[in-house]
């Protein structure tokens, strides 16, 4: 009954305005690797986007590792007429030697069901360096996403649902409530100006992932500190109810974007909190900080 009142908590917070035409998509830590594009405007026009990310640290569907990992990120995307679009990021976790630890390609096709309410349907495969960072990640390789948006006028919502399959299988529900603001007077010319757009989310889901973190990287976590328990024959780790749908975190993201026509560079701030950790990340309260620059071609 809790996370109803949560949702609905969500959904009466929602207050926004503008729509933000952004076609590229680009590093948030809410999923760590995996990015999704951005379907809150949909796009009926050919383009290209480009971007750089910076991130404080990795953060997969609200959970984080024992250390933390800033990292770099570039993706790319290919939007056609019709609606299909292609797109790809390769990252690099900051001070670990692997030159690239991981590539992400994918594709998808924008939903336009009416003027308020749009969508998208993406698949994006994994690809990770067998000498990447032991960062908290997907136990599996591939992605199924599906997010919905709503645009009440005042504000926007949006539901995403994954489906994470291969070496193992997650479930992840993201709702998310914003309020876009966008300032009407100028900073250097009548071309440019400041966007504020401070967004809510919370996500909910299976954390299969964190049990495979957890006997991948034993080295990585100090499982002196948990309470003694009975191992399964072979097992280093306990045996937490990973597979149970559950609320996994809550966060407040305030993202403040300088715009000109074809290119926008933002810095965001999220504070994060997550909940019904199990396992041995002892996740905690945490602030990520991104900026990312992105420019657009069409």
């Amino acid at each position: 009954m809790k996370y109803i009142f949560i949702l609905l908590f969500l959904i009466i917070c929602n207050a926004v305005s503008a729509v933000t035409v952004r076609a590229c998509f680009f590093a948030d830590t809410d999923k760590q690797v995996n990015l999704t594009v951005d379907t809150d405007t949909v796009f009926r026009k050919r383009s290209i986007s480009v971007g750089l990310n910076y991130g404080s640290d990795i953060q997969f569907f609200g959970r984080t590792g024992p250390i933390k990992y800033p990292f770099m990120s570039t993706d790319a995307i290919y939007n056609t007429k019709s609606g299909f679009f292609l797109y790809t990021a390769i990252y690099k976790v900051l001070g670990y030697n692997p030159l690239v630890d991981e590539v992400d390609l994918g594709a998808g096709y924008l939903l336009n069901y009416s003027k308020k309410f749009s969508g998208a349907i993406s698949y994006t495969r994994f690809i990770f360096n067998k000498d990447a960072a032991a960062v908290i990640k997907s136990a599996s390789a591939n992605d199924i996403d599906f997010k919905n948006t709503f645009d009440w006028k005042f504000a926007k919502s949006s539901i995403t649902g994954d489906y994470l399959f291969g070496d193992a299988n997650d479930y992840f529900i993201t709702f998310n409530t914003s309020k876009y603001i966008e300032t009407s007077w100028s900073i250097f010319d009548d071309k440019d100006y400041l966007s504020f757009n401070p967004t809510i989310s919370a996500i909910f889901g299976t954390q299969n992932f964190v049990e495979k973190y957890s006997v991948d990287n034993p080295d990585e976590l100090n499982l002196e500190e948990l309470p003694p328990p009975t191992f399964p024959k072979g097992q280093r780790v306990p045996d937490y109810d990973n597979g149970r749908f559950n609320a996994l975190n809550y966060s407040f993201k305030l993202p403040i974007a300088y715009n000109r026509p074809h290119y926008t560079f933002e810095a965001s701030w999220k504070y994060s909190i997550p909940v019904n950790v199990e396992g041995a990340l002892k996740n905690r309260h945490e602030v990520f900080f991104n900026l990312t620059f992105f420019y657009l071609f069409f």
